[in-house]
C-alpha cells in the first residue's frame, strides 16, 4: 500500500517535458543549469526503478531526450526505450523509437534487442507504425540487421500504400550503401515504381535507382532501357501534366526535376545510344526553365551537368556553357561560383570549343577583382584554364597586375603558374623572359629559388643579343629610385647573376646591335611594358650599384653570395681598375660571421692574385644548361609538357620541400629519356633534373679532354685523361660548391666509376623474368588502398643495384577504368617503366605494370606516386602519394 501511495505521489510530482524546459531556461549559470539536470536525471532514475508503468516511461524518456540534446549523458535510458518499443500504443513506440535512434548507434551490442521489435512492427497492420520501423531500420541499420530484415523491407516496396512504399524506398537506399551486396535484391522493386504518379514514391525511387547505378555498372545497362520512359517523366513535368501542388515559383517539382537529371547523367555517360535519346529533353529544360529564381538555378545547374557529362550534340554543349555565362553575371555569389567550379572543369577536360568558353572571358576576369575570396580562387584557377597562344598576353597582363594585388598567401601559387602557363603558351623567348622579369618586379620578395633557376636557364641558352638585352634591362629596374626595387628579393639576385654573367655585355657599345637583332620580336610584343635598354652604364656604376646592394642586404647570406660571385666574375670581365675594386670589396667579406660568406670571400680573394689566363677559365661563362637547352629542341613537339620539366628538372631530393611548387605540378611532367653526356663538368650534374617514370638508363661517358694547370686548382673538374672512357666520378671540394650551388641542388646523376653498364632494355632481364621465379616468397607493399582499388607493390634486389617492382592494381567489389601509374624519383635514381597490362582494374581482374629503378649511390628510395582513375559512376579521381617503404631496401 506505501508503494502505490508513492508512485502516485512521484506521479503527480514528477517534472513533464514542458515544466522542465522552463527550469532550464530559467537558470542564470551554467552551474545552475547542471544542478537541474543532475537533480533530474537522479528523478528519471528513481522513477525507472519504481515505476513501471509507460505512461510515465514516456515522460521520462521525453525528458531524457531533450537533456541528451542539451549535451548531458542519457545512456543509462536505452533500455526503457527499447521497453516503450514493445508497447502497443503508437505513441508509445514513437518515442521509443526516437529515442533508439538518438541514443543508440549500429556498435552497440544493446541493438540486437532491437531486431524482433522492428521485425514484428515492419508486419504490423498500422501504416504508420510500419513507417516508424522504416525510419528506425535506415537510421541505426548494422549491417547484420540489414542482412536480416533486407526481406522485410523488399517486401513492402510492393505495398498498397504509397506512404509504406515510400518509406521502404528510402530504407533500401539505406541497406543498399550499408550493404551493396543487396542491391541485386531491389532492382526489379525499384523498375515498378517508375510508372508511380505519386512524386514522393517516385521522388525517392529515383534517388534508390541513382544509387544503385553508382555502385553497380550491370544495374546502370540495365536501368539504361528504361530512359525514354524516364524523359516521358520529365517530359511531363516540364509541361505541367502533374498537379499544380508540387509547383514552386513557377517550377514543377524542382527537387523531381534535379533527380531526374541526376539519374540521367549517370545512364548517359559513355552511352551514345541514351544520350541522343535524353537531347531534345535537355534542350527543353534548359530553354523552358526560368532562371530568375533560385528554384530554376537549380534546375538549369544539374541540367548544365548532365549535358556536360553524356554525349550530347555540340549545339547543347554551347547552349550548357551560355546559360553557365549568365550565371556569372548573377549577383548571387553561390551561383557565381558554381558556375566558375563548373566552367573550371569543362575548360580542363576540353569538353567544349575554345571559342565557346572565351566569349565569357571578360566576365570570368572581371571575377578576379571580386570581395569574395572563394571567387578570386575559381576566378583565378579558370582564367589559367582559358590560357593559349592567341590570348597569352593580354591574359597574361590581367594575372600579373591581379598577381600585384594578390594576398601573400596567394602569390606562390600565382608566380608559379604564370611561369608555367609563359612557358607554355609563349609567343617567343623574349617576351617568356620579359613576362618572368615582370614577376620578379611586382613579387620578387615571394618568388622561391626554382623561379630563378628557371629564369636563369632561360637566360644561359638565349642568343647574345637577347642575354645583352636582358641584362641591361635588369640593370635598369635595379638603378630605379624606388624602395619597392630593394624589398624584391628575387630581382636582386636574378640581377646580380645577369651582371656577372655578362657584365661585359652590359657595358659594351653596341645596343644599337641589340635593338636591331631584336627588332622582330619587338614588333611581336607590342602593349607590353617596355624597360628602355639601350644604356650603356660605365664600369664603376656597375661596381657601385652591387655594392650598394651588398651593403644594403649584408644580413641577406643568400644575396651577399651571388653578389660575391658576381664580383669575382666581373673581375675577368671589366678593365684591370676596375678588378682592383671588385677585390676590394670582395676583401671586406674576408672576415664575416657566416662561415659560407667568409669562404666565398676568402677564395675568390686568392683566386684574383692567379694570373689573368687561369683567372678568365676559372671564371669564364657558364655553358648553355642542359635542362634548358634539352627543351629547347623539344618543345616544338610537346609544349606543355617539356616545360613543366624546364621549371622543375632543377629541384633535387633535398630541396624539394621548399622549392617545389605543388605536387600535381612534379607529376603532370612528360616522361623523358636521360642522354649520354658530352661533358662532366659538375654544374651540368648540379642542375640535372628529377627523374620520371619511363625513362631510360644510359651511362655517363666523360669526354676525353687535356690536362691542363687548373686540374689542381678545379680538383677533378674535367680531369679524366684523354684516353679514358670510363663513367667519370665527380669529385666534391670547395672550388665547386662555390660555383655551383647559386644554382640550387649539389647532388649528382653521374654513376660510380666502378658500376658497369647496365642495359635495362635486355629481353633477358625482363622484370617479368626477373620476378618468376620466387615471387610468393617477396614481401608485398600496400602504396595505395583507397575507394575500393588498391596498388600492391613486391619489390626484388638484382645485380648492379638494381630493383625490379612488380605493382599490382586490384579491386574486390568495383570496376575503375582509365588506370594510369606515374612515378617520381630523386635524382640519385634512374627509372625504367613498362607498359601496363590493362587500363581497366575488376573483381579478378588486376592490372600489372613492373618497373625498375638504379640506384648506383645507394641513397633511401623515396617514391612520389600519381595515380589516377575513373569510377564507375564516371568521376575522375587524381591522387598524389608519399611512398616510403622501401628506403630499407
Amino acid at each position: 500500500m506505501d508503494i502505490q501511495i508513492s508512485n502516485l505521489i512521484n506521479k503527480f510530482t514528477a517534472l513533464r517535458l514542458k515544466d522542465l524546459i522552463k527550469a532550464v531556461r530559467a537558470c542564470k549559470t551554467a552551474a545552475d543549469e547542471r544542478a537541474v539536470i543532475a537533480k533530474e536525471s537522479a528523478n528519471i532514475r528513481t522513477s525507472f526503478k519504481e515505476d513501471d508503468s509507460n505512461e510515465a516511461r514516456n515522460n521520462n524518456i521525453s525528458k531524457l531526450l531533450y537533456i541528451h540534446m542539451l549535451g548531458y549523458p542519457a545512456h543509462f535510458g536505452q533500455i526503457e526505450c527499447l521497453k516503450l518499443v514493445a508497447s502497443p500504443r503508437f505513441s508509445d513506440k514513437r518515442v521509443g523509437y526516437l529515442g533508439i535512434m538518438l541514443l543508440l548507434d549500429e556498435n552497440q551490442e544493446i541493438l540486437t534487442l532491437v531486431t524482433n521489435s522492428l521485425k514484428n512492427d515492419l508486419n504490423h497492420s498500422n501504416m504508420y507504425v510500419v513507417g516508424l520501423a522504416l525510419c528506425t531500420l535506415g537510421n541505426i541499420s548494422s549491417v547484420e540487421m540489414a542482412r536480416d530484415l533486407s526481406n522485410e523491407v523488399e517486401k513492402l516496396l510492393g505495398s498498397t500504400s504509397s506512404y509504406i512504399r515510400k518509406k521502404s524506398a528510402l530504407c533500401a537506399l539505406k541497406i543498399i550503401k550499408k550493404v551493396p551486396e543487396l542491391t541485386e535484391n531491389y532492382i526489379k522493386r525499384a523498375k515498378k515504381l517508375l510508372i508511380e504518379r505519386h512524386h514522393g514514391v517516385l521522388l525517392t525511387a529515383i534517388t534508390l535507382l541513382t544509387e544503385m547505378c553508382k555502385q553497380n555498372q550491370a544495374v546502370t545497362k540495365e536501368i539504361s532501357k528504361y530512359v525514354p520512359h524516364i524523359v516521358k517523366i520529365l517530359r511531363g513535368l516540364i509541361t505541367n501534366d502533374f498537379t499544380a501542388e508540387h509547383v514552386v515559383n513557377n517550377v514543377s517539382d524542382p527537387f523531381l526535376q534535379v533527380k531526374i537529371l541526376r539519374l540521367l547523367r549517370i545512364l548517359g555517360h559513355k552511352n551514345q545510344r541514351a544520350s541522343d535519346a535524353m537531347n531534345d529533353i535537355l534542350a527543353q529544360v534548359v530553354t523552358n526553365t526560368e532562371g530568375s529564381k533560385n528554384t530554376g538555378n537549380a534546375v538549369l545547374y544539374e541540367a548544365v551537368l548532365t549535358i556536360i557529362h553524356i554525349e550530347s550534340e555540340n549545339s547543347l554543349r554551347v547552349l550548357a556553357i551560355n546559360i553557365l555565362g549568365r550565371f556569372l553575371a548573377n549577383s548571387d555569389n553561390n551561383i557565381k561560383y558554381v558556375a566558375l567550379t563548373t566552367l573550371t572543369t569543362v575548360a580542363d577536360t576540353g569538353f567544349a570549343s575554345t571559342s565557346t568558353l572565351q566569349r565569357h572571358r571578360k566576365i570570368i576576369l572581371d571575377c578576379l577583382k571580386d570581395v569574395d575570396i572563394s571567387i578570386r580562387h575559381r576566378a583565378l584557377d579558370l582564367s589559367f584554364s582559358l590560357l593559349n597562344s592567341q590570348n597569352i598576353r593580354a591574359m597574361t597582363r590581367e594575372l600579373l597586375n591581379y598577381l600585384e594585388v594578390a594576398p601573400v598567401s596567394e602569390k606562390n601559387n600565382v608566380i608559379h603558374r604564370i611561369c608555367e602557363s609563359a612557358s607554355v603558351w609563349k609567343p617567343n623567348s623574349r617576351w617568356e623572359i620579359d613576362t618572368i622579369c615582370r614577376v620578379l618586379t611586382i613579387s620578387g620578395k615571394y618568388v622561391e629559388q626554382d623561379i630563378i633557376n628557371h629564369f636563369v636557364k632561360l637566360v644561359s641558352v638565349s642568343p647574345g643579343d637577347l642575354q645583352q638585352y636582358i641584362t641591361r634591362k635588369l640593370y635598369s629596374i635595379l638603378t630605379q629610385d624606388d624602395e619597392k626595387i630593394l624589398e624584391q628579393e628575387g630581382l636582386i639576385i636574378a640581377g646580380s647573376w645577369c651582371i656577372g654573367e655578362y657584365g661585359d655585355m652590359l657595358v659594351d657599345n653596341d645596343s644599337d646591335k641589340v635593338l636591331g637583332g631584336l627588332l622582330s620580336e619587338e614588333a611581336d610584343n607590342e602593349g607590353e611594358e617596355n624597360i628602355t635598354v639601350d644604356i650603356k652604364p660605365s664600369e664603376d656604376e656597375v661596381i657601385l650599384l652591387l655594392n650598394k646592394f651588398i651593403d644594403h642586404f649584408c644580413n641577406n647570406d643568400i644575396i651577399c653570395e651571388y653578389i660575391l660571385t658576381a664580383l669575382a666574375k666581373l673581375s675577368t670581365r671589366l678593365s684591370t681598375s676596375s678588378k682592383e675594386k671588385c677585390r676590394s670589396i670582395i676583401s671586406r667579406f674576408v672576415t664575416n660571421t657566416d662561415m659560407e660568406i667568409q669562404q666565398r670571400a676568402v677564395e675568390y680573394n686568392e683566386y684574383m692574385k692567379l694570373d689573368e689566363t687561369t683567372l678568365s677559365s676559372l671564371m669564364e661563362r657558364i655553358p648553355p644548361l642542359e635542362g634548358a637547352s634539352k627543351l629547347l629542341s623539344s618543345r616544338k613537339h610537346n609544349k606543355y609538357m617539356e616545360d613543366s620539366i624546364d621549371l622543375l628538372d632543377d629541384i633535387d631530393n633535398n630541396a624539394s620541400q621548399n622549392n617545389l611548387s605543388s605536387a600535381s605540378d612534379l607529376l603532370s611532367l612528360n616522361n623523358t629519356s636521360t642522354t649520354n653526356q658530352n661533358q662532366s663538368d659538375n654544374i651540368m650534374d648540379l642542375l640535372g633534373g628529377l627523374s620520371i617514370g619511363q625513362t631510360t638508363i644510359s651511362t655517363p661517358i666523360s669526354k676525353p679532354t687535356q690536362t691542363n694547370a687548373l686540374d689542381d686548382l678545379l680538383g677533378g673538374i674535367n680531369s679524366s685523361s684523354s684516353s679514358s672512357q670510363t663513367p667519370s666520378v665527380p669529385v666534391k671540394n670547395n672550388s665547386v660548391d662555390l660555383l655551383g650551388d647559386i644554382f640550387g641542388s649539389t647532388n649528382t646523376n653521374i654513376l660510380n666509376s666502378n658500376t658497369s653498364p647496365v642495359n635495362l632494355m635486355n629481353p633477358l632481364t625482363s622484370p617479368t623474368n626477373l620476378l618468376s621465379n620466387n615471387s610468393s616468397t617477396q614481401k608485398t607493399y600496400i602504396a595505395y588502398d583507397k575507394n575500393g582499388l588498391k596498388l600492391e607493390f613486391i619489390p626484388k634486389q638484382e645485380p648492379n643495384n638494381i630493383t625490379v617492382v612488380k605493382g599490382t592494381f586490384s579491386s574486390n567489389n568495383s570496376t575503375f577504368n582509365q588506370i594510369n601509374l606515374q612515378i617520381a624519383v630523386q635524382k640519385a635514381l634512374r627509372l625504367q617503366m613498362n607498359p601496363p597490362s590493362g587500363n581497366s582494374v575488376s573483381p579478378g581482374n588486376n592490372v600489372v605494370q613492373f618497373f625498375k629503378l638504379l640506384n648506383p649511390n645507394k641513397v633511401p628510395i623515396k617514391l612520389r606516386l600519381r595515380i589516377s582513375y575513373q569510377l564507375s559512376s564516371g568521376q575522375t579521381n587524381n591522387e598524389i602519394v608519399e611512398f616510403n617503404s622501401f628506403m630499407d631496401l
